[in-house]
């Protein structure tokens, strides 16, 4: 498949690219720094492009099969990962494809007797106001989706924990947090990554949003 990754030398976006590599997939990966793009592993199979998402046109974006929305922000730029996904759902409504895959954040799972989002469990502690935007918008982001109907997406939240490290075994779910028979709720970017191309080589999801973590 030709696959296009946004966001490709971030920690999810490089994992996602190596393993799409590895698999003999074609990618096309998105990025701001070329110096970065220079970093991802050389292959024959593997076209950068450094330039900013926003300004993907939709024949570039018809081109491909699949497009991974792995675009990481600063917080007090948060917002984009609602204007991203807003303007790459504008572009393909009542398309067949591309499909879009969104990598979301943890806050938008359910967790608790109560069932409450987990964001607010990060909303609620002060030393996390650095970066409380990141998970706000992302729910934002997924209540956007969960809105559209007339095209072909998915969303992966990884567990509260989203490191770099290689793939383990895999747990599945849907809208709750998952945690390991230890209590740790971890997703390691290389866990995300066989996740992400599991998915986009058989796909089980469409327009809803699954979870993965680390067992």
């Amino acid at each position: 498949m030709k696959i296009m990754i946004i966001g490709a030398t971030g920690m999810a976006g490089s994992a996602i690219t190596k393993l799409a590599l590895e698999r003999g997939h074609d990618v096309i990966a998105i990025g701001r720094s070329e110096e970065k793009l220079a970093n991802l592993p050389a292959n024959a199979h593997l076209e950068t492009r450094a330039k900013d998402a926003f300004s993907l046109t939709l024949p570039e974006l018809q081109t491909v099969d699949v497009v991974v929305d792995a675009m990481a922000t600063s917080p007090d730029k948060a917002y984009l990962h609602v204007d991203l996904a807003t303007k790459l759902v504008s572009q393909l409504r009542e398309r067949q494809q591309p499909r879009l895959v969104f990598i979301l954040g943890a806050g938008s799972l359910t967790t608790g007797d109560d069932a409450h989002l987990f964001v607010h469990d990060i909303e609620s502690d002060p030393a996390n106001a650095s970066f409380v935007a990141i998970p706000q918008n992302q729910l934002a982001e997924l209540n956007f989706l969960r809105t559209v109907t007339n095209v072909d997406w998915v969303g992966i939240s990884p567990a509260a924990n989203f490191t770099p490290g290689p793939a383990t075994a895999i747990q599945y779910g849907h809208d709750t947090l998952l945690t390991d028979a230890n209590g740790d709720s971890t997703t390691n970017s290389g866990t995300m990554a066989v996740a992400v191309l599991d998915e986009i080589e058989q796909p089980q999801h469409h327009q809803e949003r699954f979870t993965v973590a680390n067992q």
